[in-house]
């Protein structure tokens, strides 16, 4: 089994080698199945996600953001905090970005706030280089997005209300080529399965936890 680092690596590798045009392919077909995934999570009805920016050689969504916006959806983009922790601000197309003080990453400028934003989101849509169908990931090696999820999770069980007991459904975006067979990425204690692949081609069920409906 190849390491995460290799696999990480390669694909990035891959990443970067794409055109442009096949770059904004990539992130019309991200938008539009992203947008089913939300409608169908919500049952049509305006809800919160949380999402992120791809920049670099990361497949794009920011056409997937304004998609949400203009569904009628909240949109919550992550701020890199000291401690691997992670903040949210409402995202909008008027928003604008920095770059941030931890990570090569953009983020949004605005108003931040803590874990609970999230409480209530309907999906999450997560960076990644890679997944496989048991529902591992591999991120951007920065550990962020494992403990958020172990927060969110964590605090969800503290909350013991009736909804809490199906984690928030979760979508790691990727290209098609980066959904790798069942057992193919090293799992670890602190990995937090996802629930769905959103790739240019369409959502792939995966192995990780449910989502309702």
């Amino acid at each position: 089994m190849a390491s995460k680092e290799d696999i990480r690596s390669s694909h990035r590798l891959r990443r970067a080698a794409l055109s442009p045009a096949a770059k904004e392919s990539a992130a019309a077909g991200i938008a539009r199945h992203g947008l089913d995934w939300a409608a169908g999570l919500t049952g049509g009805r305006p809800g919160t996600f949380a999402a992120y920016l791809g920049v670099g050689s990361e497949p794009p969504t920011l056409p997937l953001l304004a998609a949400l916006h203009h569904a009628g959806h909240r949109v919550l983009l992550p701020v890199c905090e000291p401690e691997l922790e992670l903040s949210w601000v409402y995202w909008t197309p008027e928003s604008g970005f920095a770059r941030s003080r931890y990570a090569p990453i953009q983020e949004p400028v605005g108003e931040r706030y803590g874990t609970a934003a999230v409480h209530d989101a309907a999906g999450i849509f997560l960076p990644a280089t890679a997944v496989d169908r048991s529902g591992n990931r591999i991120g951007q090696g920065g550990g962020y997005y494992d403990k958020f999820l172990a927060a969110l999770e964590a605090d969800r069980v503290m909350r013991a209300r009736p909804h809490d007991a199906v984690p928030v459904p979760t979508a790691a975006v990727v290209y098609d080529t980066e959904v790798l067979p069942a057992g193919s990425i090293p799992a670890e204690s602190f990995d937090r399965k996802v629930s769905a692949a959103l790739t240019p081609g369409g959502l792939l069920r995966l192995g990780g936890a449910p989502w309702p409906g």
